[in-house]
């Protein structure tokens, strides 16, 4: 595992890089405290694997900090890690392109979990992003978003969306259903266009609100 550690409150970073190396005994961590800093260590190491960062640190600015990150570094899956766990703002954290968001009262166990969830390609949802449904998903779905899905997806697109909303990444989701990315990819794009969103977080709180996932 190798990774970018951005945050700067030295006694938490150094904390977490020692609970890293603690169950990945290969684990190369460089560090940061600040977005600044952050961007550097990552032009200098083009082989980091994922970028941690604190939300509320120099040079982070909400989503133009995330997406001065991710224009300047597409390739590296961002996670948001920080001390506010209010809903909206995950949402706006994810939807602005963060590959996961981890709250920092979250348990070293949860923490591990989700940073590998990221490294295989699947996008981290911390159960408070859930807790509420924007209103713009709201009426976005509208009152008969959950017959007008129906009726639109296939029931092998139903399944496509249950894995979809678990977390599950698109190569996982291959081999618990036996098909091809492609094919994977192509249903996830007729998902984003039936409810109306523009990526995987915004599929599945849309479809917990509409009750599709009941």
């Amino acid at each position: 595992m190798k990774l970018i550690l951005a945050d700067d409150h030295t006694l938490f970073r150094n904390g977490l890089a020692l609970l890293l190396k603690s169950h990945h005994a290969d684990c190369e961590i460089w560090e940061g405290d600040g977005l600044d800093a952050a961007l550097a260590e990552a032009q200098a190491h083009p082989d980091a694997e994922v970028a941690l960062l604190d939300l509320n640190m120099p040079g982070m600015d909400g989503v133009r900090g995330i997406r001065r990150f991710i224009e300047s570094h597409p390739g590296l899956p961002l996670i948001i890690l920080t001390g506010a766990e209010e809903p909206q703002q995950i949402q706006e954290m994810l939807s602005a392109g963060a590959s996961g968001y981890i709250p920092k009262s979250s348990t070293s166990a949860v923490m591990l979990s989700a940073i590998q969830l990221v490294l295989s390609g699947g996008t981290y949802v911390p159960p408070q992003a859930l807790s509420t449904v924007p209103t713009t998903a709201s009426s976005r779905a509208g009152s008969n978003g959950r017959e007008h899905a129906q009726t639109q997806l296939t029931e092998r697109q139903m399944q496509v969306l249950r894995l979809l909303a678990a977390g599950k990444p698109n190569k996982l989701i291959c081999r618990e259903l036996n098909i091809e990315e492609g094919t994977v990819k192509a249903h996830i794009a007729t998902i984003f266009r039936v409810l109306d969103v523009v990526n995987r977080t915004e599929a599945a709180t849309v479809a917990r609100a509409t009750g599709l996932l009941d």
